[in-house]
């Protein structure tokens, strides 16, 4: 009996799959494990690896087997997977085999080189490095361009959130704009009138971190069978659905970083770790794009874990790790430090009313640098620029501005305006699982995350890339991706 194309299809891709999930553990590894002195060889492998992979997936003979299974009688979540491999198939058949290998090549060595120009506040070290990569990323979005008849920023966008447009995006973040200026103001204004939080005062001995973070990831549910902590420059999540590797960064004069980092990365594991088993290495078995996975992350580290029920739970944990007493680490003064809204330098440190401008921020810029608008020379005085304009202050250097974040160091441009369009679907999520359960917050308050995560399973993690983002909203909270339960809930939790 013959095999259907459709199944010969399946097989294909689960090969591709195996490829591409050695080449997250590789990546993995380079970023929280691998010796200095391996950076070359490691760059050889994941050039190699990537053109493989595309081999595979730009082979001859694949368009004629996905025509030959579109005739094939599938079922929706067939027929679904066989679009979404469509669409890889798209973004893969668009850029030749020497870009692929020369982007995988640059991106990594400029990677490496971002760690030590961050370090020592070295822009020019890496300036050139960047550009060189910025020509690569611009030929990719030009010839996706011409193939799929988006402009040249659309089309990298698309690979982060399919479907995702420029000018959904400036509408969304023009609504944002209307209101959190004078939002922002107003929280700021009534804070002040309040009496300041209590410093925590350290040093908090990072082993001490550690073990509070390995507390927290009990409570949360993450599965330490398919998953592990490490230390990165950067926090990040790696690895695949059945080996999830999240890292953390530590800093012995403040713990709220490394823990809210933890719970953040958590967020994006629960989600890997939850899409469907049966459709696994398949396309439509990965996460629907990254507002949704921002969504998780953001979920958990914004959305439940900075609930007064969170902080009445945490905070004997946090006495007890610590060996502190007092006010300054009672309820009451944690909740107002996890609730102070300042504008700062940092985007992963910022609060959630100010964490929208650094999106839009960087957002702006990319585009601009996509568009050939603005070179790579010329980043850190737009960067300063568009801080002082979107939240009135001005780095001091090039660590605490452009140099900040590892994303376009490693290629990753398209990718900035899904953590606002991720905080926005959260809001909507979380509002409508603890409308539907009363029994998640209750839960939070004891520590039991097993009723959110089973809700959040079902309408969302379980989905896959079955159906579109606003689809799986729509079903899961009755609307589209909006601005309105994001701004429910600042208001609510800040001027409430």
């Amino acid at each position: 009996m013959s095999t259907s194309a459709y199944a010969r299809l399946e097989d294909r891709f689960r090969r591709l799959s195996a490829v591409q999930g050695a080449l997250a553990v590789l990546h993995w590894d380079s970023a929280a494990v691998m010796p200095p002195g391996g950076a070359e060889a490691r760059g050889e492998q994941i050039a190699t690896l990537s053109v493989i992979a595309h081999d595979l997936l730009t082979a001859p003979e694949l368009a004629d087997l996905m025509d030959m299974a579109a005739a094939d009688e599938l079922e929706p979540w067939q027929a679904a997977n066989l679009a979404e491999a469509h669409r890889q198939w798209r973004h893969a058949t668009a850029v030749a085999p020497d870009l692929v290998e020369a982007i995988a090549r640059q991106s990594h060595e400029t990677e490496l080189a971002w760690r030590t120009a961050r370090a020592a506040n070295d822009f020019a070290s890496l300036a050139p490095r960047l550009q060189a990569l910025l020509d690569l990323v611009r030929q990719v979005a030009a010839t996706k361009a011409e193939a799929f008849g988006l402009s040249p920023y659309d089309a990298l966008l698309d690979e982060y959130e399919p479907g995702g447009r420029s000018a959904r995006i400036d509408a969304l973040f023009a609504e944002l704009g209307d209101f959190l200026p004078d939002l922002r103001g107003r929280v700021i204004e009534r804070q002040a009138a309040l009496p300041p939080a209590l410093p925590l005062e350290g040093p908090f001995p990072v082993e001490a971190q550690r073990r509070l973070a390995e507390r927290i990831l009990d409570v949360l549910r993450f599965d330490r069978a398919h998953g592990r902590l490490d230390v990165s420059h950067h926090p990040f999540t790696g690895g695949v659905p059945d080996d999830v590797r999240i890292t953390t960064r530590y800093a012995t004069s403040d713990f709220t970083r490394s823990l809210m980092g933890v719970i953040h990365e958590t967020g994006h594991a629960q989600y890997e770790r939850g899409l469907p088993l049966a459709w696994r290495g398949q396309p439509v078995g990965n996460a629907r794009g990254m507002t949704l996975h921002e969504s998780q992350s953001l979920l958990f580290e914004m959305q439940a874990c900075r609930t007064p029920e969170f902080i009445t739970f945490i905070a004997p944990l946090i006495r007890e790790t610590f060996g502190r007493a007092g006010d300054a680490f009672g309820e009451a003064n944690l909740r107002h430090i996890y609730h102070k809204v300042s504008p700062g330098l940092i985007r992963v440190d910022a609060d959630e009313v100010c964490y929208p401008s650094h999106v839009i921020l960087r957002y702006r810029l990319e585009r601009a640098m996509i568009a050939d608008d603005l070179r790579v020379a010329d980043l850190p005085g737009a960067w300063s620029e568009g801080m002082k304009s979107l939240l009135g202050i001005t780095p001091p250097d090039d660590a605490d501005g452009c140099l900040q974040d590892i994303h376009w160091p490693g290629g990753s441009f398209g990718y900035f305006p899904t953590y606002t369009l991720g905080a926005m679907a959260a809001a909507q999520l979380f509002a409508a699982a603890t409308s539907a359960d009363d029994a998640i917050l209750p839960g939070i308050a004891e520590g039991d995350f097993k009723p959110l995560l089973g809700w959040l399973r079902p309408n969302v993690h379980e989905k896959g890339s079955s159906r579109t983002t606003d689809e799986i909203l729509i079903e899961a909270t009755g609307l589209p991706l909006g601005t309105a339960a994001f701004r429910k809930h600042l208001e609510g939790r800040y001027l409430g």
